[in-house]
């Protein structure tokens, strides 16, 4: 099976809610799973086995690192008394209770510290998200059914 089809499926996956997807042809059987873990597995077997695919990668890795910091710079920069709603588990993001309600908050609403301003699910269980901060919310970082890394910013509060 050709590298951009594998590929393609493997971005099907991450875009959709589906956990497995399995192709079969005459010549070739593939099966893509999510796993929570999988980006932490990925960083320890490039540790673990290095070879010139691997420090291309963690290259790369670096090199995205260095320009999220630099984003991150100037944000701070153009807004120091922002504060973020930061996600507290890796997980699929939504916005509200289920897809016939509306959202938890919107762009403009005030928020407190014990506010509920979205969902999370990880391994099925939908964890109701607090603020922790309090002001107005300036800015929806996420989308929708987007999985969400660690600590990864969710909303903009001033």
């Amino acid at each position: 099976m050709e590298y951009n089809k594998i590929k393609e499926l493997i971005d099907v996956l991450n875009e959709s809610n589906l956990s497995e997807i399995s192709i079969e042809d005459d010549e070739h059987k593939i099966t893509l799973k999510k796993e929570q873990k999988q980006v932490e597995y990925v960083q320890q077997h490039s540790i673990q086995q290095p070879n010139e695919n691997n420090q291309n990668l963690a290259k790369q890795e670096d090199s995205q690192i260095q320009i999220n910091n630099n984003a991150n710079e100037e944000n701070n920069d153009e807004d120091s008394s922002a504060q973020y709603v930061t996600a507290p588990m890796v997980g699929t993001f939504y916005k509200a209770p289920s897809p016939e309600e509306g959202a938890y908050v919107e762009v403009g609403d005030r928020v407190t510290e014990s506010s509920i301003v979205c969902i999370l699910e990880a391994m099925k269980l939908f964890n109701e998200i607090q603020a922790e901060v309090s002001g107005e919310v300036i800015e929806i970082l996420v989308e929708d059914g987007q999985m969400v890394e660690y600590n990864q910013p969710l909303f903009k509060v001033k």
